[in-house]
């Protein structure tokens, strides 16, 4: 009597790709080297003309280059909003300039609406570009928006004022932005217990990618330190295993068996 073996199905013979195949292939290849540069060159270019058109009709025609040459070069907005900056920053860390931007915020007190924007935005820009603290320089996981569901945010600072004397005793809040996905410049801001948020090894960078890609790009696993990425062996050694090195644990080595020998031929 013969034993009942399942059916199982012959594989099948492997796809042949056609010539238009081939073309697809190649298409869909030459677009992952083509999309991100030009991507890039197109933000770039975007930007820069944008910061032109802010900023040239600002500058006297006398000091442009076009007034000399004859051609409007992209860019030259860029370099005077870069130098007008360097130039403020340099007069407003002196006595006399510290001296008219406070008579210049008291001014701004008194106005209702504009004070408001006003230290909205001071605040925002002190905080982010803030040389003493840092912000924005972990990643990690939070549940949300449920218990079980885990999103992917920014540690931004740690909870002040009246947040932090409201938070629990021994566990402290955490601010922390959730971005969404893909547009990471809007998001929500939670405050969070430090001890229910989970720190990423990986950096904002990395996360940045992983949100704006919706999953897609992951970042590359770093090695351990004194390790290399491949087989996990310290730097300068090879992965295979040294004649002299003792075996495992707990398994045992088969004797060599003995090598045959040739008969000796009658004389």
């Amino acid at each position: 009597m013969t034993e009942d073996k399942p059916l199982i199905p012959p594989p099948h013979p492997p796809r042949r790709h056609g010539f238009f195949g081939a073309l697809r292939a190649s298409f869909l290849a030459g677009l992952v080297v083509i999309l991100p540069i030009a991507l890039t060159v197109w933000l770039i270019w975007s930007v820069t003309g944008w910061i032109d058109g802010w900023v040239l009709p600002l500058v006297p025609y006398r000091f442009r280059p076009e007034h000399y040459i004859g051609i409007d070069l992209r860019g030259v907005g860029v370099i005077f909003f870069l130098l007008f900056t360097v130039v403020i920053g340099f007069f407003a860390k002196g006595f006399f300039g510290r001296s008219i931007i406070r008579q210049a915020e008291s001014l701004v007190d008194r106005m209702p609406v504009v004070r408001s924007v006003y230290s909205g935005i001071k605040q925002i820009a002190e905080t982010i570009f803030a040389q003493n603290e840092t912000s924005f320089d972990k990643a990690c996981l939070v549940e949300y928006p449920r218990p079980g569901t885990w999103a992917i945010g920014f540690v931004s600072t740690m909870a002040k004022g009246e947040i932090a004397a409201r938070s629990p005793a021994g566990d402290p809040l955490v601010s922390v932005f959730v971005p969404t996905t893909p547009n990471p410049t809007s998001g929500f801001l939670l405050y969070v217990p430090e001890s229910q948020l989970s720190y990423l090894e990986m950096t904002i960078e990395d996360a940045a990618k992983l949100i704006i890609s919706a999953g897609l790009v992951y970042p590359q696993p770093r090695p351990p330190a004194g390790e290399t990425q491949g087989a996990g062996q310290p730097a300068g050694q090879s992965s295979s295993p040294s004649p002299t090195t003792p075996p495992a644990a707990g398994r045992s080595v088969p004797p060599a068996a003995p090598l045959p020998q040739k008969e000796k031929d009658p004389a």
